[in-house]
């Protein structure tokens, strides 16, 4: 197999690394490595937040609900994520944060992949969206 193609399982990959299965975290030689995009597999329990707002945006970002109940919070106004596929794009400038009001997967897609984001965490690891 090529050093280039990676194939794995979005669930079992993303326990290891906090979600993260594609950006710039990844180690460089790895096709999962991009500077380009990063993609999280998000599994959150009912009751899971943001520990604080991402403040400064420079990244536009995808969300996408695969199930469960999710709510986007956005400057003076929240989008409430319910059935499955409904999704939300942000871009650059925009401040956000999230709740998870009922156990939810869901597939996030950011652009470019920078470092910055990190919310600080014990256990180090990649950034969390």
């Amino acid at each position: 197999m090529s050093d280039s193609v990676y194939v794995g399982n979005a669930g079992k990959d993303a326990a290891l690394d906090r979600g993260w299965l594609l950006g710039h975290f990844k180690e460089v030689g790895d096709p999962r490595h991009s500077e380009a995009v990063e993609i999280k597999w998000g599994v959150h329990p009912r009751g899971d937040e943001r520990a604080e707002w991402v403040r400064g945006e420079e990244r536009t970002a995808l969300l996408v609900l695969i199930s469960g109940r999710f709510r986007v919070e956005l400057p003076g106004r929240d989008v409430l994520l319910e059935e499955q596929g409904d999704y939300v794009v942000w871009g650059h400038g925009v401040d956000h944060s999230w709740f998870a009001e009922e156990e939810s997967v869901v597939l996030t897609v950011r652009w470019p992949s920078v470092p910055g984001y990190a919310v600080a965490e014990h256990g180090g690891g990649p950034p969390r969206s």
